[in-house]
């Protein structure tokens, strides 16, 4: 009797489950899918090349960087309460031979992934509030309150955290390192939300984007990356 109970019960744990919230499921060909879409931060400098393929059974976007650097972006409404953990998977080639994450000259990645984030006005000091403006007045809308950088790096160990060398609002955390793991898709998962809670000292009020690149604009190197399955899915689920 106990056993056919928990049968019975089976089918509402299962419903009882949030359903991922796909963000990053893409086609193995053809054109880059809305609401993705190409951001130049600075329009002198080339922009990284992404295309859809199939690569090796994953359908994933591909990214070269040659001395480049463009965002492959688009705008999020995820509900970080219900919903907190981000799943996707990634590779590289190789790490980068120059880049170095404290220095501006080296400021560099062979894959990263950027979430951006609205914040409460009452963390932000006057300073900041000038700064972001005089930001947003050059660059536009594309610059956030704040943001995480999850990336591949060349030399810093895993689970180093870092102000980016060009803004604080902007913290890197390093989740692979070197060339051990090149050439073959590896899978991560992040809790959005403690990880914004440890790198700014306070919750977000809002996720509003998400990004990849591969960015070699300061270092003049060649990045080849790509990046699959983003989804976002509840604590105690597993990625999908």
């Amino acid at each position: 009797m106990k056993r056919n109970m928990a049968w019975l019960m089976l089918p509402c744990a299962l419903a009882a489950l949030a359903e991922p919230r796909w963000v990053g499921r893409f086609p193995a060909s053809g054109g880059i899918p809305a609401p993705w879409r190409i951001e130049r931060l600075n329009e002198d400098i080339a922009p990284t090349r992404y295309r859809l393929r199939d690569w090796e059974g994953v359908p994933a976007v591909e990214a070269h960087a040659v001395s480049s650097m463009a965002l492959l972006a688009r705008p999020l409404e995820i509900d970080l309460n219900e919903t907190p953990i981000l799943c996707w998977r990634w590779r590289i080639d190789a790490p980068l031979k120059n880049a170095d994450m404290t220095t501006k000259a080296g400021d560099d990645y062979a894959a990263r992934v950027y979430l951006s984030f609205a914040v409460p006005p009452d963390t932000l000091g006057l300073g900041t509030r000038m700064a972001l403006g005089l930001a947003r007045s050059l660059r536009g809308n594309v610059v956030p309150d704040a943001a995480i950088n999850y990336i591949w790096d060349n030399r810093q160990p895993v689970g180093t955290w870092q102000p980016n060398a060009y803004t604080d609002r902007a913290r890197m955390l390093v989740l692979r390192s070197g060339a051990g793991q090149a050439n073959r898709w590896v899978s991560e998962r992040r809790d959005v939300s403690a990880d914004f809670q440890r790198a700014f000292g306070h919750a977000p009020a809002k996720l509003t984007g998400l990004a990849l690149a591969s960015d070699t604009d300061n270092t003049g190197e060649q990045a080849h990356a790509g990046f699959a399955d983003f989804a976002f899915v509840g604590r105690k689920e597993p990625c999908p």
